[in-house]
Parts: C-alpha cells; sequence; structure tokens
C-alpha cells in the first residue's frame, strides 16, 4: 500500500482485523483523538456476501435476476458473475470504533443504478457497489430508500411543441387549480389589511382554544403562532373562493360558530414529540421513512416531512447546526497514512531465502495456486485451512484480501469438479460395484466409518520417479510424521517431464505370491478361533474340542503373531469349517492381536536384540530357545502306617 490521506464522510477505507481474512470496508464518520494520543476512526460498517446467511444470499440472488432483467444488462460469462459478487456490498446502519493504524488503503463505493453497466465495476480496480441495506440485529436484507430515480419511466412526457399562431385547445381547469390571481380589483394595501385582520382573528381563535392557550401561554407565543404561513395561505384562499370581495372574505374568516383557527405541524406536534424527532434525526438523518416506522409510528410520512422543512426555520435547528460546526472544527479532518511494510504472518517463504524440501513450505517452482493454478509467483501466501497446505500467488492474495473471494469458483460455490479424486472411501468404493445389493448399500451408508481407500494416479507415480531429489523417499519414510505437499511435487513434475530422458526407465520386479497363497499361508498361522456359545455344543465347538492341543517345542519356529505351529493346528489339507457369511453392513471390525500367556510367557526369553530385530523385520519367524523345565525336587519317603498302636511314654 502506498502513502495515502483520507477525509470525513467521503472516503470508504480497508481495514485489516486478521492478517489471513479479508478487509473489512468501512465509511468513515468521525476521526477522534483518544487521550493516549491514538486516532480513532468512527464507520460505517459495510457487509460482504461471505457476511451473512445462506438465506439471505438467496434473496440476494433473487434481487440481482430482477435488476439485470430491468436494466437490461449485456450477457456474462460465469466467472464474471462470480466476480461480481465479490464486488456487492450490503449497507447498513451499524456503527463501530476501529483504530487509524488499521486503514490499508482506499476503495470506491457507490449505489447502483439502472443505467450502470456491471462489467464496468470489474474493469476498475478497487471498486464496489450496493443496492440493498443489511440489519445485522434483525438480520434481513431490504432495498435503500435513497435510490435516485432515473432511467425512461421516470422521465416526463414532453408534448410536441406549438407552432406560430396555433392556440393550446387543452382544458386549463383540468390541467391545474388557481389559488390567486394577480390580476384582481384589490389594490396591495388591502390586502394587507384583510391579511392583519386574519392574523387577528387568528390570536383571538388561540385564545379561545383551550389546548392553545396551555402551549402558548402569553399573548406575544400566541401571536407569533398567528402570524406563520398557515394563516396567511387561509387568509389569501379565502380571497380567492370569494372573488376577492373583502365583505364575502371577512364574513368567512369569522362563520357563526366561532373563529377559524389554523394550525400547522409546528403545533401540533408537542415538545416530548420534537425531541423524538431530533434524536431520530441524529441517527438516520433523512431517511424519513426509518424516522416514522422506529420513532413516530403514529405520525403520517407527510406530517414528518412538513415538520423537518419547518423545524429547519426555527431557532433550534440553527443553534444544532452551530454547535455541530464548533465540534467539526474541534475533530481531525485529515489524516496520513504511512506505508504499511510489516511482513504478513501468512508469507510462505521471504524473498532471498532458500527453498524448502519435500515440496514444503518456501518451494516456489513446486506451488500451485489455488485461484489461477499458476506454478510461478514471486511470493507465496499460507490459505485456508492449515492441514489443506493450500497456496496463493502473489497477486490471487491481493484479490483475496480486497473482495474477499477466488477469481475462479471453488467446489462449494457450485464449480464442477475437473480432476479425479486421488482417493475413494470405503462405501463409495463398494457402493459404485454392481455386486453390492441396494439393502448392502443402505446398511453400508449407515455405518459411520471412516475407512478409505488411496488410488494412486499414473502422475503419482511417475512424480516419485522424475521429483526423486526433492520427494526424498527414504527421509520421508523415516519421517512419517512430515507432511509432503503432493501439489507441488505433482506441479514440478509437470515442469522437469518435458526435459526428461525419453528412454523408458526399468522396472525391478518384485516376486510376490498370489493371493491364494497368502490367505492359506494366514489359515495355517492365524486359524479361526470361535468363542463356544453357553447353549448347546454346536458341530464348530465339537470340532475344535476334538482338536489336540500340545506344547510348544524348544527350537520351533514361531509365526509373526506369537502362536506357535503346533502338531494338533489344521493344515490346510483338513477339512475347513464353513464360516457364516458375515453382510457388508455388519463386517467386522479390523482384527486385533491379544497375546495370551503363553506369548507372554516367551518373550521374557527372548533379548532385546531379538526384540528389535524382529520389530524391524516382522516377516521373519522367531525362533525363541525354550529352557528345559525344572527337574522335579525329590520326595522324601516316608513309612507306611501300620496297624500297631503309637505308645507315647511320659
Amino acid at each position: 500500500m502506498n502513502d495515502f490521506n483520507f477525509s470525513l464522510s467521503t472516503d470508504y477505507v480497508y481495514f485489516e482485523n486478521s492478517s489471513s481474512n479479508p478487509y473489512l470496508i468501512r465509511r468513515i464518520e468521525e476521526l477522534n483523538k483518544t487521550a493516549n494520543g491514538n486516532v480513532e476512526a468512527k464507520v460505517v460498517c459495510l457487509f460482504r456476501r461471505r457476511d451473512i446467511s445462506g438465506n439471505l444470499n438467496t434473496l440476494a440472488d433473487s434481487n440481482a435476476r430482477d435488476f439485470e432483467e430491468e436494466s437490461k444488462q449485456p450477457a456474462i460469462s460465469e466467472q464474471q458473475k462470480h466476480q461480481l459478487k465479490h464486488r456487492e456490498l450490503f449497507l447498513s446502519r451499524q456503527f463501530e470504533s476501529l483504530p487509524a493504524t488499521h486503514i490499508r488503503g482506499k476503495c470506491n463505493v457507490t449505489l447502483l443504478n439502472e443505467t450502470d453497466v456491471l462489467t464496468g465495476y470489474l474493469e476498475r480496480e478497487d471498486c464496489f457497489f450496493y443496492s440493498l441495506v443489511f440489519d445485522p440485529v434483525q438480520k434481513t436484507l431490504l432495498a435503500d430508500q435513497g435510490e435516485i430515480r432515473v432511467g425512461s419511466k421516470y422521465q416526463a412526457e414532453i408534448p410536441d411543441k406549438l407552432a406560430e399562431g396555433e392556440s393550446d385547445n387543452r382544458v386549463q381547469e383540468k390541467l391545474e387549480t388557481k389559488v390567486w390571481d394577480p390580476d384582481n380589483q384589490l389594490k396591495d394595501s388591502q390586502i394587507d389589511q384583510f391579511l392583519v385582520v386574519a392574523r387577528a382573528v387568528g390570536t383571538f381563535a388561540r385564545a379561545l382554544d383551550c389546548s392553545s392557550s396551555i402551549r402558548q401561554p402569553s399573548l406575544h407565543m400566541s401571536a407569533a403562532a398567528a402570524s406563520r404561513d398557515i394563516t396567511l395561505f387561509h387568509a389569501m384562499d379565502t380571497l380567492q373562493k370569494n372573488g376577492y370581495d373583502l365583505a364575502k372574505a371577512m364574513s368567512t374568516l369569522v362563520p357563526q360558530g366561532g373563529p377559524v383557527l389554523c394550525r400547522d405541524e409546528m403545533e401540533e406536534w408537542s415538545a416530548s414529540e420534537a425531541m423524538l424527532f431530533e434524536e431520530a434525526l441524529e441517527k438516520y438523518g433523512k431517511d424519513f421513512n426509518d424516522i416514522r416506522q422506529d420513532f413516530l409510528p403514529w405520525k403520517s410520512l407527510a406530517s414528518v416531512v412538513q415538520f423537518y422543512y419547518m423545524w429547519k426555520t426555527t431557532d433550534r435547528y440553527i443553534q444544532q447546526k452551530r454547535l455541530k460546526a464548533a465540534e467539526a472544527d474541534s475533530k481531525l479532518k485529515q489524516v496520513y497514512i504511512p506505508t504499511y511494510t510489516k511482513p504478513n504472518p501468512n508469507q510462505i517463504m521471504a524473498p532471498g531465502n532458500k527453498p524448502g524440501i519435500n515440496g514444503a513450505a518456501g518451494f516456489q517452482k513446486g506451488l500451485c495456486c489455488e485461484s489461477c493454478h499458476t506454478a510461478q509467483s514471486p511470493q507465496w501466501y499460507a490459505w485456508g485451512p492449515p492441514n489443506m497446505q493450500c497456496r496463493l500467488c502473489a497477486s490471487c492474495w491481493v484479490y483475496w484480501k480486497k473482495y474477499g473471494g477466488l477469481k475462479t469458483p471453488t467446489q462449494l460455490e457450485g464449480a464442477t469438479r475437473t480432476a479425479p479424486r486421488g482417493h475413494m472411501t470405503r462405501q463409495e468404493v463398494q457402493g459404485m460395484s454392481p455386486f453390492t445389493s441396494s439393502a448392502g448399500r443402505a446398511k453400508l451408508l449407515a455405518k459411520n466409518r471412516q475407512t478409505f481407500i488411496l488410488q494412486t494416479t499414473k502422475l503419482t507415480r511417475i512424480a516419485r520417479r522424475v521429483c526423486q531429489d526433492i520427494l526424498q523417499s527414504r527421509r520421508a519414510a523415516r519421517r512419517p510424521y512430515a507432511s509432503i505437499n503432493a501439489n507441488a511435487v505433482k506441479a514440478e513434475c509437470m515442469i522437469r517431464l518435458p526435459k526428461a530422458s525419453k528412454s523408458a526407465v526399468k522396472n525391478r520386479p518384485i516376486p510376490r505370491p498370489s493371493l491364494v497363497n497368502i490367505v492359506k499361508e494366514l489359515a495355517v498361522q492365524a486359524p479361526l478361533k470361535l468363542k463356544a456359545p453357553r447353549g448347546a455344543p454346536t458341530p464348530i465347538n465339537r470340532n475344535q474340542a476334538s482338536q489336540p492341543r500340545s506344547a510348544p517345542v524348544a527350537g520351533h519356529p514361531f509365526s509373526t503373531n506369537g502362536r506357535p505351529f503346533m502338531s494338533g493346528m489344521r493344515t490346510t489339507s483338513q477339512s475347513v469349517i464353513k464360516r457364516q457369511r458375515v453382510s457388508q453392513g455388519d463386517a467386522p471390525n479390523p482384527v486385533v492381536f491379544v497375546a495370551t500367556k503363553d506369548t507372554r510367557a516367551l518373550r521374557k526369553h527372548l533379548t532385546q536384540a531379538e526384540m528389535r530385530r524382529a520389530a524391524r523385520k516382522p516377516n521373519i519367524p522367531v525362533r525363541v530357545k525354550i529352557p528345559p523345565p525344572p527337574r522335579p525336587l525329590p520326595v522324601p519317603i516316608l513309612p507306611s502306617s501300620t496297624s500297631e498302636p503309637i505308645v507315647l511314654e511320659d
């Protein structure tokens, strides 16, 4: 941002309240200096589309479509429609105070008009528009009442000009009503005398009225009220209706029931109502609809407007105007904001630093922008949740901060997916299978497991070989907790791929046993052990009970899970017990190996080196030498009992 000045009530500015969030757009109302010397700005809040709810966004979309149809806007692309949403703001009547040091620049906000072309806002930098007013308390969107009515439907129809010598044949009485004839038979002195009589009659009528005598207890106040324009208008209207005959006009002023009392809005309103009006005018300005709705609902809109223009002729208005002028002179009018030079904490790497490894933060060539998908940028910024590792280039970061969105629409905003995903969930994989029934799909979707399957693409496999110096697979295997930016590695692969050698890469074949052999081997090493039910024995229980169990032999190899190979263990040649078919919805949890007493006893005979070797190479069987069992202690031979009695001598 460059150095700039801003003044009161004319500038819209950017405020920064977070280093990662977009700027706030505010309109400056006042500049105040605090006790410690800092400058605070009293501002009016403006909201973006991202700040309001989804229901209000739908209402704003409907209003935008109506505007395009009425104003006959030219056709625009989907990307332009997406970017126009970033230029739309919503005015509010919410005020807040923010420090002036958080200002980051100026912008321009205008009221949307039917003559405006929407694409013109996209061509100008820092340019926004608004047409609706947002109420943060009531959560509503309303049309702005201050709209300037410009357009063909608001223009007057001007008739053709009359030719020379042509007379106007229109009936003037239907077009207008005459209220005063300057070519009357009365002299100016006679008219002035009649107006004095009308004022005297008005003063006498106020003396007879009880409510007026309370409001104007003195004769001077009654005479001043009778001298207002409403009395003079009534007197001149009386002369017009009586054909400027003074005798008839005098009798009309004072009929048989008493003198006629004419009062305007200044007399009709009480002092408390006038105070409410001044308070509402201070809050809403000249928005008479809101003044009437929130402060004076018992008054008509015409009454409020008439009172405003009469109130402007009083001394009260002049006093308030002088006070506001004095306050404005004492307040700040202009503030100089220097260039903001502090680095943003979201910067991935400062210029001049060395690039990082594994395509992580700081590797400039491999980074891909989430908005414009470019791989070249002088500066990169972290964007979004930290676990997503998303990046924005310098230009897209400035766009995000100013306009609160990305240049291209995302999937959350209705964009279609262009590239296949790198992984699918277990539910999606089995749901796509043609062998899965509808009932199985329903049960499968009802489960709350988060198991997923990783699907490696061809580009990923190629990138592992082309970008070995960046990926560093051995180092990544030793540090599995360190994240790898796959997008950065793939982007660098796309750069290096055209320059790579055209010779085919020789793959080293790895002999792998077939799936049938692996299943048979696992069935031998870890046979199914079912728990016997509490009821009558089943064939499965009888078969298992009939299988002999023998003790492990010293020096005999053990399987990976710690169970010894027993002589009575079932082999592939034996009959296999038919297992119960388990539905997909009731699929068991992953297998968990529980150590038995024998396994824990065998672990005690392993040295520390053997334990480490078994942990590093779990595929190699563990050989345990079991010490011979301890010899039984000799039992002393006791003499056999006889039938002779035992004699004890004292």
